[in-house]
């Protein structure tokens, strides 16, 4: 039995990655998939704000509905956290110059999009059709979470029913947290590197701050509720994001 051999993350030292500028990936259109309601703002921010000043036509795919967040808030039972996150979407993306009718909400069940991704292929062939984006954000595809490396298996299955061969760049979530972080296959060959985003650095803190249910106490009635930490919030306002591609 061959043992797999790893090589370290490029998250380990991202300073050393190459930074190249917004109009290396100026087109239209480029779709944003999100695991989750905050995913496309936090990895991708940058990105979404430079190429809509740049009147790139930028859509959104949340692909779950974030319910799980909180899960015994009796305030706010899934229905109305549904309404919230998505509410949050929608507000952190008018900061950053995407409007409503660019983001689509797909309402897969928070937690278990891998049990419910065979039978979303085709609606998502459908959507993916509908839009035929020259590039594509999607979720790193080895997340420590489930749920995104679940969404990169749908959108990837999808791309291969349609013969679609879009630019895929992925962007890292929760591999920032080093105790999750793991190294990379050395059979995967990825080149790494940074999108200079000083500009709109502020633009995209204002709209991570748009996330008060992920970032604040606004839902206080759930004490397991999901906040995300001051530390981890910080992986996400450099003056540049990171983002990995495979090398064909």
């Amino acid at each position: 039995m061959n043992k797999q051999v790893n090589t370290a993350s490029p998250l380990n030292n991202p300073s050393v990655l190459p930074c190249y500028p917004i109009k290396d990936i100026a087109c239209s259109p480029v779709l944003v998939v999100a695991p989750h309601p905050d995913d496309e703002t936090l990895g991708c921010g940058g990105a979404i704000a430079m190429l809509r000043s740049l009147n790139c036509d930028v859509r959104v795919f949340v692909i779950s509905d974030g319910t799980l967040s909180h899960p015994r808030s009796l305030k706010y039972p899934a229905p109305a956290l549904r309404a919230l996150r998505e509410s949050e979407t929608l507000s952190a993306l008018s900061v950053l110059g995407v409007e409503a009718n660019a983001v689509t909400f797909y309402r897969m069940q928070d937690g278990s999009i891998s049990a419910q991704y065979k039978s979303a292929i085709v609606n998502c062939c459908t959507y993916l059709t509908e839009i035929s984006p020259q590039i594509i954000f999607l979720p790193w595809r080895y997340d420590p979470h489930p749920d995104h490396r679940a969404t990169w298996k749908l959108i990837h299955t999808a791309l291969v029913e349609l013969h679609l061969c879009p630019r895929l760049i992925e962007y890292p979530i929760w591999d920032w947290d080093q105790k999750q972080r793991e190294n990379l296959p050395e059979t995967l060959k990825v080149t790494a590197w940074r999108l200079h985003t000083a500009s709109v650095v502020e633009l995209k803190q204002q709209a991570i701050a748009t996330y008060r249910s992920q970032i604040t106490d606004l839902i206080d009635d759930d004490p397991e509720g999901f906040r995300l930490t001051a530390e981890m919030l910080a992986n996400f306002t450099h003056p540049w994001e990171v983002y990995l591609e495979e090398t064909r």
